[in-house]
């Protein structure tokens, strides 16, 4: 039999990709260079953080099945070419003053690469997780939320030190090269592995014959028909807005 991977490394590795995918809540320290640089308006600017982030919903939405039929660790790393190649690209952008190539590069490019990027960690390790999945998710999400306080001082320093575009190929090579190699981690656990419960829930655990059934065994088709879907959504739409 295969050794089993230790899943507190993958959940290290989750964490690795959502650290670069999580320097787009770092937008706003590159606005005002690239307009003093470029002179473009301020709404074209940041018109390719909204596009980013509405492909982010749309692959996330779309593509999730990738994650499951092809595994975490092919769609980590096509998530991780993506993101690189548009971060990359965006400092194309920048260098050739090109304002639709800037928001595909940014927006859609590395939209698509944020929404892969983002579930493949939290549906791998919810499946590691399985009496911890709240832990499990918030170590991904908190390594998302953290990169601001990261990678906002480290841009702006890049960018007095090697220019805006110099910046861009360097930080997209090295978001590449950590998501492509945490990526390369993932897997997901065998479809029989039931870990021990944590200390306190044995005896609970132990009078069920059988794990509950709830949403994450569904299939998408299968969600679509619950209540509890629209009623997630719905939260989810409201935190979002």
């Amino acid at each position: 039999m295969a050794k089993l991977k230790n899943r507190w490394l993958i959940a290290t590795a989750a964490v690795g990709i959502h650290i670069s995918i999580g320097s787009v809540y770092a937008y706003s320290v590159i606005t005002n260079p690239i307009n003093a640089l470029l002179g473009w308006e301020p709404s074209d600017v940041t018109s390719a953080f909204s596009v980013a982030i509405l492909f982010l919903g749309l692959s996330a939405a779309f593509l999730g099945f990738l994650v499951e039929t092809k595994g975490p660790r092919w769609s980590g790393r096509m998530a991780a070419c993506c993101y690189g190649l548009g971060i990359i690209g965006t400092g194309v952008a920048i260098h050739l003053a090109s304002l639709w190539m800037f928001i595909f590069s940014y927006g859609a490019l590395g939209g698509i690469g944020l929404g892969i990027s983002y579930i493949t960690p939290v549906s791998t390790l919810v499946k590691w997780f399985p009496y911890r999945r709240g832990l499990a998710t918030g170590m991904a999400i908190m390594g998302f939320g953290f990169t601001s306080l990261i990678f906002g001082p480290l841009m702006a320093y890049l960018f007095d030190l090697i220019g805006l575009s110099n910046t861009f190929y360097v930080l997209g090579c090295v978001y590449f090269a950590i998501m492509f190699f945490s990526a390369s981690y993932l897997e997901a656990p065998p479809e029989d592995w039931d870990p021990a419960p944590p200390v306190g829930k044995e005896n609970k655990a132990a009078t069920r014959p059988n794990k509950p059934r709830d949403l994450a065994q569904l299939t998408a088709r299968e969600a679509l028909f619950t209540i509890r879907f629209y009623f997630m959504w719905l939260m989810l739409f409201i935190n979002v807005t």
